[in-house]
């Protein structure tokens, strides 16, 4: 006999509110009354069914309207390594290094961060084979504390994290790019404003297209920036064969360590930052092939080689620059790549804006995920949760994320934004675990094709609420607002979900889902009517 699997919100909740069966039927069978009244149930009403519900053949099975299994192993991989690995190996790793004060404690802390992060990643693993929904996070707060709770992470991810961190990258991007045709001075904010810009809507436009195109170009970017680090830990290597490493001699690699409390703490705060991104693939669960292999094979992988790369990396920046030059050093990477590469040192900066570009590409894929998970829970307009009838990727969340990201281009200070929500990444990990531990024992007969041992979650979950508190304490004033800014999530949960709308509000929302149904040939994804119906 078969365990059990956990069933799906949207089959229970979300579908009721916005696509429910009786919908889509009084929409393939009249025109609805315009004087009759609308209220929230016949928000969908008009909205159009997909072509294989309306015309059914022996074939509609294969062509159904739903985001499609195509994310390989080697995707999975891609997307991990290519999300973790961004511009800041290249330009400024020395949060580590600052606070350790030699290079010996500083590749220990490095290796720590990695166990402490992988061990994440395996929580994850059982989590995205327990429940086998894309959505990431989200998904799971919303499995295990309700919809309150997963409106929150959803209202400041939306708002916030992800535009935000999406635009940053880009610009950087754009710096790097046009920095070779302003070598005496600052890039103009205008242009590299423009050029970010056109970074996010020519990977928006090709994630649009294909989720193959997508995924290649993931690839492609992660090889290209594992080929950059590649370089520069094999000159570190040649380096160390010269015998010309003082800073790695055993009478020197621990001089100056800080082996305070407060130093160690931020020092791993630090670490664990650079390892972000790890959660990634877990947003796009539903479509990867066979995932309750390919998933936990893809962090198993991954992760070694992100902790391996990054500890290299930092050893051989520390073969030829000093842990106090690096502390003050503005790219890294650059006065490395400046030392050993000579007139070819203008390939590091090629490569951190392609590192960059990558990086991009993998949020923004994830990213329109969330947001199209949380379309089809009915915390965010339907719109967001329609799917293309010919490419089969959810057109309308993607350029809802990208328009999203370039608003911050109007923004004259994004980081001090930013830092405000240093710990809401780790304080929505450390629930989704907690979740974990928590289905483990209300749920023991769920189906869990994988199994972490009971410590490792619980250990994890410790280190969140370390992680927490360490955000407070270093940073509390801007914790305190983006706190506050958080809690400004209820009101819009009060009056954007529960709510129950007057009928002109939900006449604007069905014209408008109409509307992005007609401009993005856009349909609700076909196994939500399905579910409705059982």
């Amino acid at each position: 006999m078969a365990e059990p699997e956990l069933k799906s919100r949207g089959s229970r909740e979300s579908v009721t509110k916005a696509l429910s069966q009786e919908k889509m039927e009084a929409a393939a069978e009249a025109v609805p009354d315009e004087d009759a009244p609308l209220d929230e149930k016949s928000l969908s009403t008009t909205i159009l069914p997909s072509p294989a519900a309306a015309a059914p053949t022996e074939g509609s099975k294969g062509n159904k309207i739903e985001l499609k299994r195509s994310i390989t192993l080697l995707n999975g991989i891609g997307m991990i390594i290519g999300t973790i690995i961004g511009s800041g190996i290249f330009i400024t790793p020395t949060g580590v290094v600052k606070e350790t004060g030699s290079a010996g404690l500083s590749l220990i802390v490095w290796a720590a961060c990695g166990v402490i992060s992988t061990m994440g990643a395996l929580c994850y693993a059982e989590l995205g084979t327990t429940i086998t929904k894309s959505g990431g996070d989200y998904t799971y707060i919303l499995e295990v504390y309700g919809e309150l709770a997963a409106f929150l992470k959803l209202w400041v991810e939306m708002l916030i994290i992800r535009p935000s961190s999406q635009y940053v990258v880009s610009l950087v991007f754009a710096t790097y790019l046009l920095k070779p045709l302003y070598p005496h001075c600052p890039v103009p904010d205008s242009a590299a404003k423009l050029i970010a810009c056109l970074c996010l809507t020519s990977l928006t436009f090709v994630n649009c297209i294909s989720v193959k195109a997508a995924t290649k170009v993931q690839d492609m970017f992660t090889a290209s920036k594992l080929l950059a680090l590649a370089i520069i830990i094999l000159f570190g290597f040649i380096q160390i064969g010269t015998g010309d490493v003082p800073y790695l001699t055993p009478e020197l690699a621990f001089e100056g360590s800080k082996m305070g409390v407060d130093n160690i703490v931020l020092a791993l705060y630090s670490g664990l930052f650079a390892f972000g991104g790890w959660n990634y693939l877990n947003y796009v669960t539903e479509e990867m092939i066979n995932p309750e292999r390919n998933l936990p094979l893809s962090i198993m992988i991954s992760m070694p080689i992100v902790t391996v790369v990054y500890v290299l990396t930092n050893l051989a920046y520390f073969t030829t620059i000093s842990p106090q030059v690096m502390v003050d050093s503005e790219a890294v990477a650059v006065t490395f790549g400046e030392y050993h590469l000579g007139v070819m040192s203008w390939l590091i900066p090629v490569f951190v804006g392609l590192s960059c570009f990558g990086a991009v590409n993998g949020s923004l894929f994830t990213s329109a995920r969330l947001f199209y998970a949380g379309a089809r829970e009915g915390q965010l307009p339907a719109a967001l949760g329609l799917v293309h009838t010919d490419l089969f990727t959810p057109v309308p969340s993607l350029i809802f994320t990208c328009l999203l990201s370039m608003m911050y281009a109007i923004s004259k200070d994004i980081f001090s934004v930013i830092n405000l929500f240093s710990f809401f990444t780790w304080l929505c990990v450390g629930m989704a675990i907690a979740g974990l531990v928590w289905l483990r024992w209300t749920k023991p007969e769920l189906r869990r094709p994988v199994k972490v041992f009971i410590f490792i979650p619980v250990v994890f979950v410790l280190g969140c609420v370390f992680m927490i508190v360490v955000s407070f304490w270093a940073a509390p004033f801007e914790c305190l607002v983006g706190s506050g800014i958080i809690l400004t999530g209820i009101p819009a949960y009060l009056l954007g979900y529960k709510w129950k709308k007057p009928r002109v509000i939900n006449k604007m929302l069905e014209i408008f889902t109409m509307f992005c149904q007609k401009i993005f040939l856009s349909v609700p994804e076909e196994k939500e009517q399905h579910e409705a119906s059982d």
